[in-house]
């Protein structure tokens, strides 16, 4: 899988974590690096690898076997290549979701007071470690208070605020970001040169999109989109496979509705769905894509981004110049409001349909703006386009 295949081995090789390594950096180059590390971040962001290269950088030799403690592990030594096949018997990597109970973890901490066999210092990476129990984690806050001088721990998680505050006390925590979309387009790009597999830059973006700033996730739809398209990317082969419609559709069925036309909506919204668009995805995709019409509304310049197709800005330009703040704003609080009726509903076609003609009958009243006028008496200012608010 590419996500084993090109997992960071060095810090250099961590995407997006820029304040972790700068941290750590300062840290070993002053000798300063704590007992007790703990991590945490949504999935995929690189915790379980942090661990790993920071336990090959303790333990690192250099190749000429005199080296210390360094940032940038050689690779090439016993002890780098031992933990990186997860071989090294000085570095012991559990897994909490099953190993939750006081006595596993008295039987982990039996072996803390043993010097390293053949390593500097003798490492405890300790994954999900919040669903350790509460008599485990009080069996581990002396030892982690004050370990001795060879032991150092690293903790990882996704669920930060279930890990007691006495055992985040005791350590070094670093929260791990999302990967922004643009690091992994270009993380992306690397990879599928180096496998020889053509893509289209759409068809990219949509994946890195779609990962949600995990790298793994990213990484595996890539898997999965390369075996999709026969070793060829494409943006209509990855909208099949994430059950996503294309972004014009989305104009086509935005537009309808707000212009008061519930079959054009309807039809357009099953041409998306016979597409193999999924409602609920599709419904994301409609929040998404008012978000973007309200920020050309207010920065038309955005209209001028490279990275969109010719098409798409085009399309989107001329719909945001149309539409009032009253409007958008209100479509969007439409839209939100319907997203857990769609995920709910025994038939997600049906409710989003439902949705829809809401929001096209919706159309047909006034703004605030417009009603408040109405209500004093005063004629409503005439619209640069025919009426097509909510």
């Amino acid at each position: 899988m590419l996500a084993r295949k090109y997992r960071p081995q060095t810090f250099a090789e961590l995407l997006g974590q820029d304040a972790l390594v700068r941290t750590l950096s300062n840290a070993f180059r002053e000798g300063r690096v704590a007992h007790a590390f703990i991590l945490t971040g949504v999935r995929g962001v690189g915790k379980t690898s942090t661990a790993r290269i920071l336990a090959r950088g303790l333990n690192c030799l250099g190749e000429d076997g005199r080296g210390g403690p360094t940032l940038q592990p050689c690779g090439r030594c016993e002890p780098c290549r031992a933990i990186a096949e997860s071989r090294h018997l000085d570095v012991l990597e559990v897994d909490a979701a099953s190993r939750t109970g006081v006595d596993d973890m008295r039987e982990l901490l039996d072996g803390v007071a043993y010097r390293p066999v053949g390593a500097r210092y003798k490492i405890y990476i300790i994954d999900e470690v919040h669903m350790l129990s509460k008599s485990a984690f009080n069996a581990l806050l002396k030892t982690l208070e004050e370990p001795p001088e060879h032991v150092k721990f690293v903790f990882a998680t996704t669920e930060i605020q279930k890990v007691p505050i006495t055992v985040l006390s005791r350590c070094q925590r670093f929260d791990l970001r999302r990967v922004p979309e643009d690091l992994l387009l270009a993380h992306f790009q690397r990879i599928l040169a180096a496998e020889d597999v053509a893509a289209d830059d759409a068809a990219l973006r949509l994946i890195a999109r779609a990962a949600e700033g995990s790298v793994r996730d990213g990484l595996s739809l890539l898997d999965q989109a390369i075996a999709h398209g026969d070793s060829r990317l494409d943006a209509d082969g990855v909208r099949e496979l994430l059950g996503l419609s294309s972004r014009l559709g989305q104009f086509a069925i935005l537009d309808a509705t707000l212009a008061g036309d519930v079959p054009a909506a309807l039809e357009a919204l099953g041409r998306a769905y016979e597409a193999g668009a999924d409602p609920v995805l599709l419904l994301q995709d409609l929040l998404e894509l008012t978000h973007w019409l309200t920020r050309l509304r207010l920065l038309p310049e955005l209209a001028d981004d490279p990275t969109f197709p010719e098409a798409e800005r085009q399309q989107g330009r001329a719909m945001a110049g149309k539409l009032d703040m009253p409007v958008l704003s209100r479509l969007w609080q439409a839209l939100l409001k319907g997203l857990p009726e769609v995920r709910t509903a025994p038939n997600g076609l049906a409710a989003l349909e439902m949705l829809l003609i809401r929001l096209a009958y919706m159309s047909r009243l006034p703004t605030p703006e417009e009603l408040v006028r109405q209500l004093g008496g005063e004629p409503a200012p005439p619209r640069a386009a025919p009426p097509r608010g909510l």
